[in-house]
C-alpha cells in the first residue's frame, strides 16, 4: 500500500476550444483530496498518453465536446497500452450519446460522464474506481 494521493490527468482531446467543464472537474477533483495535472486545450492522443506516462499519473479523464469521441478515446487507449501504461484508469466526460457511451466502455473507458452529472458524482466515482498504481 501507499499513501500517496492518486493523481489523475484531466485532458480535453480533440479540436474543439470548450474547456470550461474540463476545468471544473479539474477544480472539483482538486478539491475533493487528489493531486490533478490540467492538459490545457488541443490536446492530442500522443500527447495525453505521453503526459500520463510522465506524470505517473492513475487515472486520465478525458473530455470532449467535438463528436470525436469514438476515434480519440480508443486511441488514448491504445497508445498507454502501447506505452506501458495499460493500467491507467481511463474515463471520459461530455456529449457523448448514450450508445456510443457503452460503446467506450467496451473498449475499456471505465466510466462516461455526460452533461449533468454532478461534480460530487464523479469524485465519488474516482475515489471508488482509482488507487495508487503500484
Amino acid at each position: 500500500m501507499t499513501d500517496r494521493r492518486v493523481r489523475i490527468l484531466v485532458a480535453k482531446v480533440g479540436l474543439d476550444g470548450h474547456d470550461r467543464g474540463a476545468k471544473i472537474i479539474a477544480r472539483a477533483l482538486r478539491d475533493a483530496g487528489f493531486e490533478v495535472i490540467y492538459t490545457g486545450l488541443h490536446q492530442t492522443p500522443e500527447m495525453v498518453a505521453a503526459a500520463a506516462v510522465q506524470e505517473d499519473v492513475d487515472g486520465v479523464g478525458l473530455s470532449i465536446l467535438s463528436g470525436a469521441h469514438m476515434t480519440l478515446f480508443p486511441e488514448v487507449l491504445r497508445l498507454l497500452k502501447e506505452n506501458n501504461a495499460g493500467d491507467v484508469v481511463v474515463f471520459g466526460g461530455g456529449i457523448i450519446p448514450p450508445e456510443d457511451a457503452q460503446k467506450l466502455q467496451e473498449v475499456g473507458v471505465k466510466a462516461v460522464f455526460t452533461p449533468g452529472a454532478s461534480t460530487q458524482e464523479i469524485a465519488s466515482w474516482v475515489r471508488e474506481n482509482i488507487k495508487p498504481r503500484e
